[in-house]
């Protein structure tokens, strides 16, 4: 692929004079819409050393208001601690721009390939980081400067020479040049399987500075003003269509709604045997002995660098509070770190509904508990119409990726459904109303919950069969009893994080 691209492209001065400056003027008007659309922009400066990636960024963002944009520099190799601590795409979602702003990254997480060929595999996490943003409603915009073997060289040598640059040239850029025949195909693996439509590849001649400088600013142009128009367009869309479209559509739905009647009976929760209990002296028994094995486990879990993440979900008034206490009773409060999921702010809102929970990775050897967490997605968020039924619908796969690339790291993950009938969360909730000390835990909202529990169900339902994962399975407490479930959340927490460290 790079080695059929005309390196000889040029621009005359004339010609660029006339082209640049209403470019510019035009990405100065296109960034003011698409703050004003909401719309978050992504753009990669990826290329060879000494391509003029400072130098063509520089043109890109003179025309942008600073207020819009930030620019961030990916260090090549693993050289912070966010490499050693997370896992790698973590700190690259915590650098995704909010929505209306514009992220310039001179090098990106194509380094985490680049800097290590063995890591090809990476490529499938890039590529669904890019595809879950995209479908959020981002541009991306890709580019990799080229050039050749010998102009590559001659940079170099011009920088070394010169006592200003001379310290952007070490040892690493010479063998980099050395290196540069095996490192084409490199890329070109890279560019192939990495170009998809929502996330292109633009391959920039930068042999010459003002064709890519016109090359890179047209596209940026092009990118946002297409974006800008698929939004104007799905937002027509959503506008109500001609009669017959709707009716039509209506009857549809309909059919549906009489299929899925005979198939969306649930099977999961209602085989639950929620007549488990255990007797308040064999818990008595048992329950500090668990949580001193426990807190054994939090240190070897440490000592391994292994992460531990517990998700709780379930219905309210389940008993998740009593639980998370029992379980972190006896644990060292440096060790873990307890995040209740509430809704969203502003700032979260805007991203992607999965930045705040890659922000909240526990770090390598620590553990993270989530008083519910990003299941809120396909539960709340899909039950209450927070998000549409495009966006629920495509958050399983995202979750289980997301799931899948924490494991591939380490991480140890238990998500428990705590599980209670409709009498004994209604004894709850009569309970709250008249304890004065526990009446902040009972509010209008739960009682609207409540009368909306056979969507929660369902929803319930289909979120353990398309989660329930090999790696992260869940499981599925029985809650009317609270004494038991803290016992089966103890227990089985420590059942993973054995297995995970490879015990009995």
């Amino acid at each position: 692929m790079l080695e059929k691209i005309d390196l000889s492209r040029k621009l005359d001065k004339d010609e660029y004079k006339r082209i640049v400056p209403p470019l510019r003027d035009k990405l100065g008007e296109l960034q003011r819409s698409a703050r004003a659309a909401g719309m978050p922009v992504i753009i990669i400066f990826e290329g060879w050393e000494a391509s003029g990636k400072g130098t063509l960024m520089n043109e890109l963002i003179l025309p942008l208001d600073p207020r819009g944009f930030r620019v961030h520099y990916v260090h090549a190799g693993a050289d912070d601690n966010q490499n050693t601590y997370w896992p790698p795409m973590r700190r690259f979602w915590q650098m995704t721009p909010p929505r209306g702003r514009i992220g310039i990254f001179n090098r990106s997480w194509y380094r985490l390939v680049m800097d290590d060929p063995e890591s090809m595999d990476a490529c499938a996490d890039i590529s669904s980081f890019e595809r879950q943003l995209s479908q959020d409603g981002y541009i991306i915009i890709k580019f990799f400067l080229h050039i050749g073997k010998k102009e590559q060289k001659k940079r170099l040598r011009k920088l070394d020479h010169n006592a200003s640059s001379a310290w952007r040239v070490s040892e690493r850029e010479w063998k980099d040049n050395e290196k540069y025949d095996s490192t084409v195909k490199l890329i070109d693996e890279i560019i192939q399987y990495t170009d998809k439509s929502y996330a292109p590849w633009t391959l920039v001649e930068s042999h010459d500075k003002r064709y890519a400088t016109v090359k890179i600013l047209s596209t940026v142009a092009k990118a946002i003003e297409k974006g800008l128009e698929a939004r104007s367009v799905k937002k027509q869309s959503a506008l109500p269509g001609q009669p017959e479209i709707e009716e039509n559509v209506g009857e549809a739905k309909d059919a549906v709604d009489e299929a899925s009647s005979f198939t969306s009976e649930p099977s999961v929760l209602k085989n639950v045997d929620l007549s488990r209990k255990i007797e308040r002296e064999e818990y008595d028994e048992r329950i500090p002995k668990l949580q001193e094995r426990f807190r054994a486990l939090q240190y070897e879990l440490y000592k391994a660098r292994r992460p531990m993440v517990i998700a709780f979900e379930g219905k309210d008034a389940a008993g998740k509070g009593g639980c998370i206490k029992r379980l972190t009773q006896r644990l060292d409060p440096r060790g873990y770190q307890v995040s209740p999921t509430a809704a969203p702010n502003d700032w979260e809102r805007a991203h992607h509904y999965l930045w705040r929970f890659w922000d909240a990775f526990p770090k390598a050897g620590h553990i993270g508990i989530y008083d519910r967490s990003w299941y809120g997605r396909v539960l709340v968020e899909r039950i209450e119409g927070f998000s549409t039924e495009e966006e629920w619908s495509r958050a399983y796969g995202e979750i289980n990726e997301m799931e899948d690339q924490w494991f591939r790291y380490g991480a140890i993950i238990v998500k428990f459904w705590l599980h209670i009938d409709d009498t004994e969360q209604l004894a709850r909730f009569d309970e709250r109303m008249e304890n004065p000390e526990k009446n902040w835990k009972i509010t209008d909202e739960d009682w609207r919950n409540r009368e909306k529990w056979p969507k929660y169900e369902e929803a319930a339902e289909e979120m353990m069969l398309r989660t329930s994962t090999t790696f992260a399975p869940w499981i599925i407490i029985e809650a009317n009893d609270k004494l038991y479930a803290r016992f089966k959340v103890l227990k089985k927490a420590i059942e993973a994080a054995e297995a995970g460290l490879g015990k009995k």
